[in-house]
């Protein structure tokens, strides 16, 4: 029998414990119907395409667990195939954790988060690093700033599932706030060019 993809987090301790708390029903009748996707659709791909930020999970040989923060311009992450997510990994604190624990466990786990939407996506699958690949690290560095890119990650996707907007904080980017402001701005010289014009004296 085929086990259902989203066996890749629920084990069967995992399925005790929905089991015991009641909510295993509704989780057994998502796996007998179209269940878990395993490939990057194009609702994820546009997804993905926004996104600014991630939380990407590793674990080394004995299982002890990382979470590193990566982010940058919508965009920065890149989708390569159905299968497959890559980002640059740029220069950072020179502690290595994150590829130190691929090097010998490629297990990984993307937390896609976006604020300013309230949604969220959770990613299982395995990740590997390229090194030595110029080619492949310009198709992913970002065009904004002068980044320095030091290698690329790639992330291959064995499930996703989106989550609820439960509890997610409604914060909205830097960027997006300057430009809305560079509008209003600029509508308000504009409004006061008009006034100035039509002999209205405008306060201090």
């Amino acid at each position: 029998m085929t086990r259902p993809v989203s066996d890749v987090a629920f084990s069967a301790a995992v399925k005790a414990e929905q089991l015991k708390r009641g909510s295993r029903a509704q989780y057994a009748h998502m796996e007998q119907g179209r269940g878990w996707p395993n490939m990057i659709t194009a609702d994820l791909a546009a997804v993905l395409a926004e996104t600014r930020s991630i939380y990407l999970g590793t674990a080394n040989a004995d299982g002890q667990p990382y979470i590193q923060h990566r982010g940058g311009p919508a965009g920065f992450l890149k989708v390569l195939d159905d299968r497959t997510i890559g980002f640059a990994d740029l220069a950072g604190n020179r502690q290595y954790i994150t590829i130190g624990n691929l090097a010998e466990n490629p297990r990984a786990f993307m937390f896609v988060m976006d604020y300013a939407r309230q949604r969220r996506v959770k990613l299982w699958g395995r990740a590997r690093v390229a090194e030595n690949d110029d080619t492949l690290l310009a198709r992913l560095l970002p065009d904004q700033g002068n980044l320095i890119g030091e290698r690329s990650i790639l992330f291959t996707v064995d499930a996703w599932d989106r989550n609820c907007r439960q509890q997610i904080p409604r914060m909205v980017a830097f960027e997006d706030v300057e430009a809305a402001l560079r509008v209003y701005r600029q509508r308000i010289t504009d409004l006061e060019t008009v006034l100035t014009r039509a002999g209205v004296a405008l306060p201090d």
